[in-house]
């Protein structure tokens, strides 16, 4: 696709100068350094788990070696104390045999293949809030290489997707590493979405995707990918990055992570399929503004109609929800939060499982549905929307 709006404070592109004008906040995501890194002994005995030792001992982080397969020492005297522990601590474990049995995850993918459980950010809305169960310890599988040759079984087999519109026949398969953590702020511990990009580039009927609100893109950049991997970033509006995404890049750092990642290979970049999901969409006050802010930005910084001509790119549209546990749970993890969790100005949303999520009103929803159809569809005609959820 080539995207035809352009604003007219964009700065035009050259092969020769193609990094974009930078706005203010251009932060970079901390990179995390866990206070306390551990091994069972299942996971040493895996050869990916030993690379994985490696990169750890060469960043001089602390290391333990569990007696037995199992994690302890996460728990504080108090919740407090616990998310404290659990968020400075990487685990590097085995995954159990069910997780080799893949779930579906529409309508962002056809399947669901977790690398790793629990994140390093700081997000107040987090969504594995409740989902995970235990102290939120980041869990990195030393088994990986053999969870990604079992996904073979499940190529040319699509769950319903209502993001798909065609025949099944017509499209490889697509599986989701990002629903429990975010893969881009582990990778200099890990190299396990390395792993992931690298196997998914010599399959034609498999496809990765992943999302990250990190910008440390540069070891993806060279991949052998053979375009079988969307690289996706997730945005909002800053002033809600800013106040409820702790740990994570600006928005500005991730729309330039995300360029470079699309910029074709012969100009520096990764050549890689991308996609975009803005999430949580919110109704804060003058949304319309801040959000009409953030579309102008996108337009501007991947305008690459000058330079590289067609870009594969789509978006997934994510408003916010909560249910009563993850609601609990983040009270506990953040108990000064400026979230607004109001069940009485949300409707009620029952699961096929009979349990509650509470999201915005049918009106409210409308508004926000319609603003952001109209609104990305002027500026990006060619970038499909996925899905409003």
């Amino acid at each position: 696709m080539v995207l035809e709006h352009t604003p007219a404070a964009s700065t035009p592109l050259s092969p020769q100068q193609n990094t974009p004008v930078r706005t203010a906040d251009t932060r970079s995501a901390r990179i995390w350094m866990p206070k306390r890194v551990v091994f069972t002994p299942d996971a040493l005995d895996e050869p990916f788990g030993q690379q994985i030792y490696e990169r750890v001992t060469a960043l001089n982080l602390p290391i333990e070696v569990m007696k037995n397969n199992r994690i302890t020492g996460l728990r504080g005297a108090d919740d407090r104390e616990t998310y404290r522990i659990a968020k400075n601590t990487l685990a590097v474990v085995n995954a159990p045999k069910s997780a080799f049995r893949l779930q579906p995850i529409p309508p962002s993918a056809d399947w669901q293949m977790n690398l790793a459980e629990g994140c390093p950010a700081h997000c107040q809305y987090c969504y594995l809030a409740g989902s995970l169960a235990g102290p939120p310890v980041v869990r990195v599988y030393a088994n990986l290489p053999k969870m990604l040759e079992s996904t073979a079984a499940y190529e040319g087999t699509y769950p319903p997707n209502r993001s798909w519109q065609g025949t099944d026949a017509d499209r490889p398969t697509t599986f989701e590493v990002s629903c429990y953590t975010d893969v881009l702020g582990i990778e200099h511990l890990t190299g396990s979405l390395a792993e992931c990009i690298k196997y998914y580039g010599t399959r034609a009927k498999g496809q990765l995707r992943f999302v990250t609100k990190y910008d440390q893109v540069d070891s993806l950049l060279d991949l052998p990918h053979n375009g079988q991997t969307r690289a996706r970033v997730s945005l909002n509006a800053d002033t809600v990055a800013r106040r409820l995404e702790g740990g994570t890049a600006s928005v500005e750092a991730r729309l330039q992570a995300i360029r470079k990642l699309a910029l074709p290979k012969e100009l520096g970049g990764g050549g890689y399929p991308i996609g975009l999901v803005i999430a949580p969409i919110m109704p804060i006050p003058d949304w319309r503004e801040h959000y009409t802010a953030l579309l102008d930005r996108i337009a501007e910084v991947l305008d690459f109609s000058r330079t590289a001509g067609p870009l594969d790119m789509n978006v997934e549209l994510i408003s916010h929800r909560f249910t009563p546990g993850s609601k609990d749970v983040l009270l506990q993890w953040y108990p000064n939060t400026t979230l607004d969790m109001e069940e009485a100005t949300r409707a009620e949303k029952r699961n096929k499982f009979g349990g509650t999520k509470y999201v915005y009103r049918p009106d409210d929803m409308k508004e926000l549905k319609t603003f952001f159809y109209t609104e990305w569809q002027k500026r990006f005609p060619n970038a499909p929307i996925l899905y409003w959820t």
